[in-house]
């Protein structure tokens, strides 16, 4: 029912995790997908090998994403083989630790800018296209952090906090433009952001017991609602925060 069928999509970040489920997902959906990529050239080829062999075209980009020039050349380079991006997915995000007192002010610009500068980078540069063409679709991921916070982690918070703000205040300003801006809010999700604190089976295992649905989702789960928020069953849907969360944070 779900059918991206012409769609041409970018998803930042798309090389693991979130943002490679994600392009899958869409390429199953009939859409072309474009990722972007930082370091992880191997596994972005993959992911493009898999879209593929699906039928659909792919574009991997290298980028850093924290710098508006690497940024304008990716999406220059989508925009002139494809001549349109009607979907951005803003996926690209690191996850670190930070105590608040330990004068680690690198860490903390270094998350500022991976996680909400970029946001706003890719953003910018798609969205005169998108308004040209009068309709697009941009689903920002981000967290239940942003939410609720998260001690050790303020950083990577406050930028999620940041991303919901930006959602609702881009969904009024874009609306007239027939684009429409959401936001799909993951727990936690068993991707290569976590794996070193997931190899403790016993700090695991009690992040399980914590999600009322019992379990810790594979990164299809949060493209799901990616995908369907991309789709014309979200239509008359802009401004949301749909939180992913298996019932860890309960609002509305």
């Amino acid at each position: 029912m779900i059918d991206l069928s012409g769609k041409k999509a970018l998803i930042t970040g798309g090389s693991r995790g979130i943002g490679r489920a994600t392009a899958i997902l869409f390429a199953k959906a009939g859409a072309d997908v474009a990722i972007t990529y930082e370091r992880q050239e191997k596994a972005a080829l993959e992911v493009k090998d898999a879209v593929e062999s699906l039928g659909r075209q792919c574009l991997a980009e290298k980028a850093g994403v924290s710098s508006q020039a690497e940024v304008r050349r990716a999406v220059g380079e989508v925009i002139r083989a494809w001549g349109r991006i009607d979907v951005l997915v803003n996926n690209a995000g690191i996850w670190t630790y930070l105590e608040i007192g330990s004068g680690d002010a690198k860490t903390w610009k270094e998350t500022m800018e991976v996680d909400l500068d970029s946001v706003y980078y890719f953003t910018d540069a798609v969205i005169p296209q998108m308004k040209k063409h009068k309709q697009g679709g941009i689903i920002n991921v981000g967290s239940t952090a942003g939410i609720r916070g998260e001690a050790f982690h303020s950083h990577y918070a406050a930028t999620k906090g940041a991303l919901n703000a930006l959602t609702k205040s881009w969904a009024v300003e874009f609306a007239p433009h027939n684009i429409r801006v959401n936001l799909v809010a993951p727990g936690w999700v068993e991707t290569d952001m976590c794996t070193e604190v997931f190899s403790d089976p016993a700090f695991k295992e009690s992040v399980r017991r914590s999600i009322p649905l019992q379990r810790i989702p594979p990164p299809e789960d949060i493209a799901g609602p990616i995908l369907f928020l991309a789709s014309d069953l979200a239509r008359h849907i802009t401004g949301a925060i749909i939180n992913v969360n298996g019932g860890s944070v309960l609002c509305g």
